[in-house]
């Protein structure tokens, strides 16, 4: 009769950890997801992203995850693949520079040129 408590305590133990381990991986892989961009969408992550290819990459992380790759590795091969772009954060660098500051350079070369054309229009009236 013991034994079988203690096999049922077991296999209780057993199931649990396993089931924490799931949630944690669970939690990982949507971390993950949420990580990377879409590269057919590009204005959405992994995780929101409907697209065909978005769905496989997300597979391949499950794959990746559930074979034990750290989340660096899993980094490095989405960056081998697809550049630094599919990273929502994509690091400092002279090859990302436009990601980080393409926007805030077009909007000052909007705002200059609007501010010359509203001056050329006062000029002129």
């Amino acid at each position: 009769m013991n034994k079988r408590i203690a096999m049922s305590c077991a296999l209780a133990l057993a199931a649990s950890s396993a089931h924490a381990a799931d949630e944690s991986d669970a939690s990982r892989i949507r971390h993950l997801d949420e990580s990377f961009r879409c590269v057919v969408c590009q204005n959405q992550s992994l995780a929101d992203s409907a697209a065909p290819l978005a769905a496989e990459l997300r597979a391949r992380i499950r794959e990746q995850v559930a074979a034990g790759a750290a989340d660096d590795e899993i980094r490095s091969y989405m960056t081998s693949r697809y550049g630094d772009f599919v990273l929502y954060r994509p690091p400092m660098k002279p090859l990302t520079w436009a990601l980080w500051f393409g926007p805030l350079i077009a909007l000052a070369l909007g705002a200059i040129a609007m501010t010359r054309a509203i001056r050329r229009a006062r000029r002129t009236a």
